[in-house]
């Protein structure tokens, strides 16, 4: 069953309306002040009118600029919920993505790779932010195979769930570099909007749609 999962349009209150229902409580306390100084002025020296228009002038532009801010906010979450809607096209087509990139979850997450010969030399593992979060001797032998990590850091902590790109330096039997392949090819079974970021199920892996370099019709 081909499924999309989206948070958009789905915001708590948002800072506009927050700031309206302080103008309106702040505009009702400024005119009962307002009418009780008219009410108490001193009928041979009544109070400059031209202040009282002042004031309220400035409270309208302060209404107005909340008032555009609420239209942009609006502006926004539509196109956030048509960005979403936009990635259903994914579904039930065939994506080439980079998967050196992949989700850890539940101190889980593998890498599958291919590489040509037997290769020996390191590997390290970056968090969303480009720091290395763990690293060491990698063992590749030629062909397909499965990279495993337990979310286990360099300093002996737990990674914690998100997203981690895997990168190797290895050299064949001849010490020549050997070039470590981590593009995974597959049809697209569902879309997760959930964490912010669209995240594609191919064939039971998790993969960015930032990753991908290509879509076509499955043959």
């Amino acid at each position: 069953m081909t499924t999309v999962t989206s948070t958009a349009g789905t915001s708590s209150q948002t800072a506009s309306a927050t700031s309206q229902s302080g103008l309106m409580a702040n505009y009702e306390l400024f005119l009962s002040i307002l009418t009780t100084q008219i009410q108490n002025q001193d009928p041979l020296d009544p109070m400059d009118s031209a202040e009282y228009t002042n004031q309220l002038v400035q409270y309208s532009n302060v209404e107005q600029s909340i008032q555009q801010n609420k239209n942009l906010e609006n502006i926004i979450a539509t196109l956030e919920s048509n960005q979403s809607l936009s990635y259903v096209s994914y579904i039930g087509n065939e994506v080439t993505a980079d998967a050196s990139t992949t989700t850890l979850s539940g101190s889980q997450a593998s890498w599958a790779y291919d590489v040509a010969e037997d290769a020996t030399g390191t590997f390290e593992i970056r968090n969303s932010s480009g720091a290395v979060v763990y690293s060491g001797e990698a063992n590749l032998e030629a062909g397909s195979g499965t990279f495993n990590w337990n979310g286990q850091t360099d300093s002996g902590g737990q990674a914690v769930d998100g997203l981690y790109t895997i990168s190797f330096d290895v050299k064949d039997a001849s010490s020549r570099p050997e070039t470590v392949t981590t593009s995974v090819t597959g049809v697209v079974d569902s879309v997760d909007w959930s964490s912010g970021e669209a995240i594609l199920n191919v064939g039971g892996r998790e993969i960015p749609v930032s990753a991908v370099t290509s879509v076509s019709r499955p043959s």
